[in-house]
Parts: C-alpha cells; sequence; structure tokens
C-alpha cells in the first residue's frame, strides 16, 4: 500500500507535482485491481461516513457558519450544507457506486480482418482525474468513489468554503480505502487554499490527465482558458421548460413548479418557461410559481397574465439564476420554443409538456442539449437519477462524453490485435 507522505511541499506547483507523482503511481496499481476489491473500498467508506457524520455535520456547521458572515449567496449555502439525510444520501450513494458494473476491461465492439487479425476495443481508466469544485462538499464522496471504481486516482481541490466538511468527508474515503488495503494516494485532497494550487493543477501535463471542474461559471471559465490538460465541463445550466399546445393542465402546472422550485441551486433547475401562445392555461402556471415564492420576469406578453410579473431583461434569457427566479416568455408553437432554445441554451438540459407525440419527437431530436426531455422535471437531470449511482458532472460538450459523467464517462478505451503470426505484404 502506498503510504501517505506526511510532510508535503508549501509551494502549490512543487505539491502538485508531488501530489501528482504519487496519483500516478496509484493509477497504475488501480487499473488492474479487482471489481471486488474497488467495490469493497466503497462499502467500508460509506459505513466510515455514517459512522463519522457527527465529526462531518460539525466541520459542515463551522463552514456554513462562515460562509453566512462571509456573504454567501442563498444557492451557495444551499449547495454546501449538509444535514443527516444528505449524509445519509452521500454514503447510499458510494453503496449504489460499488454495486453498478465495472466498466473497466470491458469489450466494445470486436471485429475480424479478412487476414485473420482479430481487433478489441476495450475499456481502460483515464488514469488521473482532477477534479476543481466549490461549495459541494459531497462532491468530495461522489468524484472519490466514481474514480476509484473506474480504476483512476485522483486528486480533489475544493473551495475554501466547504474546507472543513471536504476534509471530514476525505478521512471516511481514506478509511475505506485503507480498509480495503488499496493504495491511499488514490483518493488526494488538496490541503492548502492557495488559488495558486488551481494553477498548477492546470498546468499537470504528463501528472494530471483530464481536469473536471464543478463550480461557478467564473472558475469554469478560468478552468477552460488556462488548462493545458484536457477539460470536461459546462459553463451554465441555461434550462428551459416548454409548455406546448397540447400539455396536458393537470401535468404542466406541477411540473412548472417543481422543475424550478424543488431545488433552485441546482443545475437541472428550470431557468425559463417558454408557453405556446395556443396554451389554454398559462395564467395558473404563472400564479402557481409566484405563489410558491417565485420572481417571475416575462415578455409583454407574459406581463399581461398576471400584475405581479416584473419586465424580463434581455440579458434574463440568457442567466442562470440559481435563485428563486424564473424567465417567461410566450412562443409560437413548438418552432418558436426550439428557436428560441438555439438561440438561448447552453445545451444542458431542456424538456417539452405535451401529450402530442408527434410535436415531443420533433422537440427531442432538434434540441441539441446533452440532456432532453418529454413529460418530465427538468430536476431529474443528475447521475443518481439516471441510475449512475452519482456523477462527477454534467458535460455539455461533444467530445468523449456529454451529460452525466459516471463510470463509463471516467474511461476510454484501447484497441487489442489477436494475431496468429500474420505479416503485413
Amino acid at each position: 500500500m502506498t503510504e501517505a507522505v506526511a510532510i508535503l511541499p508549501t509551494d502549490a506547483s512543487a505539491l502538485i507535482a508531488e501530489m501528482g507523482a504519487r496519483a500516478r503511481a496509484a493509477a497504475q496499481v488501480l487499473a488492474g485491481i479487482p471489481t471486488a476489491d474497488k467495490a469493497k473500498a466503497l462499502m467500508e467508506a460509506a459505513g466510515a461516513i455514517r459512522a463519522q457524520a457527527d465529526s462531518i455535520l460539525a466541520a459542515n456547521g463551522e463552514d456554513v457558519s462562515r460562509a453566512q458572515a462571509n456573504g454567501l449567496t442563498g444557492a451557495m449555502i444551499d449547495r454546501l450544507t449538509l444535514n443527516p439525510a444528505r449524509i445519509e444520501g452521500m454514503a447510499a450513494g458510494l453503496e449504489a457506486v460499488a454495486s453498478l458494473p465495472d466498466p473497466v476491461g470491458r469489450m466494445i465492439d470486436e471485429s475480424s480482418r479478412p487476414n485473420g487479425l482479430v481487433l478489441q476495443r476495450v475499456r481502460v481508466p483515464l488514469g488521473v482525474i482532477g477534479i476543481i469544485f466549490e461549495s459541494r462538499p459531497n462532491v468530495t464522496a461522489d468524484a472519490g468513489a466514481l474514480s476509484l471504481m473506474s480504476g483512476n486516482a485522483c486528486i480533489l481541490r475544493g473551495g475554501s468554503e466547504a474546507v472543513g466538511s471536504n476534509r471530514a468527508i476525505h478521512a471516511a474515503m481514506i478509511a475505506g480505502v485503507r480498509a480495503a488495503g488499496l493504495p491511499e494516494d488514490a483518493i488526494q485532497l488538496v490541503p492548502i487554499i492557495d488559488r495558486a494550487a488551481v494553477g498548477a493543477m492546470l498546468k499537470a501535463q504528463g501528472l494530471i490527465d483530464i481536469i473536471v471542474p464543478r463550480g461557478g461559471k467564473s472558475l469554469v471559465a478560468r478552468v477552460q482558458d488556462e488548462a493545458r490538460v484536457p477539460v470536461l465541463a459546462h459553463l451554465d445550466g441555461i434550462v428551459h421548460l416548454y409548455v406546448d399546445r397540447a400539455a396536458d393542465p393537470a401535468k404542466a402546472l406541477p411540473l412548472a413548479v417543481n422543475a424550478k422550485m424543488r431545488r433552485t441551486g441546482v443545475c437541472g433547475a428550470t431557468e425559463t418557461l417558454l408557453i405556446d401562445r395556443a396554451y389554454a392555461a398559462p395564467a395558473p402556471i404563472v400564479a402557481a410559481l409566484i405563489d410558491a415564492g417565485c420572481e417571475v420576469r416575462g415578455d409583454a406578453a407574459a406581463l399581461a397574465l398576471d400584475a405581479r410579473v416584473k419586465p424580463a431583461a434581455d440579458a434574463d434569457w440568457d442567466c442562470e439564476y440559481l435563485d428563486s427566479i424564473v424567465s417567461v416568455a410566450l412562443v409560437d408553437g413548438v418552432a418558436g420554443a426550439m428557436a428560441h432554445i438555439a438561440r438561448h441554451s447552453s445545451h444542458h438540459t431542456d424538456a417539452i409538456v405535451t401529450e402530442d407525440q408527434p410535436t415531443a419527437d420533433r422537440f427531442l431530436t432538434g434540441v441539441d442539449s446533452a440532456i432532453v426531455m418529454h413529460n418530465a422535471s427538468t430536476q431529474f437531470a443528475d447521475g443518481g437519477e439516471f441510475g449512475l449511482g452519482a456523477e462527477i458532472g454534467i458535460s455539455t460538450g461533444r467530445l468523449h462524453a456529454r451529460g452525466p459523467v459516471a463510470l463509463e464517462g471516467l474511461t476510454t478505451y484501447k484497441w487489442l490485435v489477436r494475431g496468429t503470426g500474420q505479416l503485413r505484404p
């Protein structure tokens, strides 16, 4: 088992280089670890999280108090806050990941050439994953679990607002790794909050194979601008819910309220509600949102639906509020909705509410987003809800992985070529 180094460099570049070297060594071991051993580590970590719940909650309470004193937004504090239910959800998430099929070694496809060569593509780990995140302490558990189960080592750099929570959760994760006899360097947490550590991770070619940022727009933009290693990221969750003329009012109203208000600080929360001008009952939807405590900002047609609606500015159509605010526009059918989405979507998640299947199919095939839904709340845009156990993030790009990134998204593949002595003429 790789022993953790007791004294770490204080210089950020030297620190990340040292951590990266240890992570690379751990990744080489993990690539060949049996599925049962990886699963055991996660089951042990889940038990440790439950056993250490009091200390995790105490550390989180200090983080939340400091965040409130520093004036963090309500959305950030919601993401930061842990409670017994969220602790249990974290532990259950580890168990769910442990029970998932192991992608490592899985054959993608196989073919034979006329000369008798047999070609196979099989999944292999990416290697070392760097995860840079803000506010959400559960990422320490989710990212560590997904990295480990997919045979990768990871280096986690959490935000200063969650430093105590992250350290407490990381300690529980390492207890599980240790109990299973796996290298403790498989899951490392950057011990300093110096922002220079982020820059050092972004430049760690040869040590870190991919960077996954999870946080606000400024963090993700910095990562994408400065990274010298591949990045798996999304900038915004500008999510749309479109209520078509053929929507069932009994579905449309509760879906709109849930999609916006269940949790306003998650990236799957609806930020813009589009309503077909021909839909029979738009006003009750707007009233229900306002009555639920949501500020509604609308175009001219939406303003006429309810006196409490505020005028929307141009910037509202491109805003990820992460708050109890929604922009509302009336559009000319599914074509108008798709045109609006094409102009303003961040390609994260968009949904349609309709009972007309051809219209639904047109929307599902025509909207270019990582997740497109029919008659379902956009709040389902989550790896756990997709049966992936957890997610390391939701990718809105087109390369490598798209949508919730879980075990399979943290692997690549290699070619295996099997011959019987063939020579190339």
